[in-house]
């Protein structure tokens, strides 16, 4: 099953799909879409920019359009929505969701949230609600789908919210992480450091290490190391540029040193890495 909605003025694209037929395979492969998959009753192994992912049942991932996805040609169980940014843009509607930061582009790996048992019921009336309203061809349809998708969203946010603050965290300091997060996504290419991160949130680097240790158990730096690790495994997997020209993208003047760095993250040098095509589990 996969039905789309398009909008050829606006050139906006949404699409709900079960993976039960063979285009929907290939929605993967084009550029431009954001990806959330649901596992609804088993576990499945997807890959994600070279890492292998396992969804357990009722685990929903958010994916970017920078994200390279693949599923199994046999997943049952596991259901698609996909959408570009002409259709509902993370960036313009944040005030209403704030789901930037959190479930797009909030870590170097894509988001993973457990649907708890006491609302699976409610995200499946959501997501048979995108179902009905993707079938009913009418002037209403793109609204109608757009209103569900900020539902989902927003209760996705609201639960990542939850696991995060545990009841313990101040709305003010995940806000403080989540702009961390939006920042790295913006500036790792040319800030490696925490402290310029601080400045940038009029912080000191203390701070935010007190704060990320307590409660996201990584530090400030991890998160931008893992960015950076997982720009340059992007680049060496699906990429022709050269190691020289990858450290110079992501602001090493010496490729040397990005190939230390590197090495010491994923224990392969680039070369190595690039020639064996080395998938990791997250």
């Amino acid at each position: 099953m996969m039905h789309t909605y398009s909008s050829f003025r606006d050139d906006d694209r949404f699409i709900v799909t079960d993976f039960s037929c063979n285009p929907s395979q290939e929605l993967f492969e084009k550029a431009g879409l954001y990806k959330i998959l649901w596992s609804k009753d088993q576990s499945i192994s997807v890959v994600v920019d070279g890492y292998e992912v396992q969804l357990n049942p009722n685990e929903l991932i958010f994916c970017t359009p920078i994200n390279v996805m693949s599923v199994p040609m046999d997943s049952p169980g596991l259901t698609a929505i996909l959408f570009n940014k002409e259709f509902f843009c993370i960036q313009t509607h944040d005030q209403q969701v704030s789901c930037q930061g959190f479930l797009f582009f909030g870590s170097a790996q894509p988001q993973i949230i457990t649907i708890p048992e006491d609302k699976v019921g409610s995200f499946d009336t959501m997501y048979k609600d995108l179902l009905d309203d993707i079938i009913e061809k009418d002037h209403l349809q793109g609204e109608m789908l757009r209103s569900t998708l900020k539902r989902l969203l927003i209760s996705a946010t609201r639960l990542l919210r939850r696991d995060l603050s545990d009841g313990m965290v101040a709305d003010h300091n995940l806000n403080l992480i989540r702009e961390f997060n939006l920042l790295v996504e913006k500036h790792f290419k040319e800030y490696h450091r925490v402290m310029d991160y601080a400045n940038m949130l009029h912080k000191s680097p203390k701070t935010l290490s007190n704060l990320f240790n307590k409660y996201i158990d990584k530090s400030p730096l991890a998160i931008i190391n893992e960015r950076i690790v997982l720009e340059a495994r992007r680049l060496l997997l699906y990429s022709d540029k050269s190691n020289e020209e990858i450290a110079t993208d992501l602001g090493y003047k010496d490729a040397g040193h990005f190939a230390k760095f590197f090495k010491k993250h994923q224990k392969f040098s680039p070369s190595v890495f690039r020639k064996n095509k080395i998938k990791v589990a997250q």
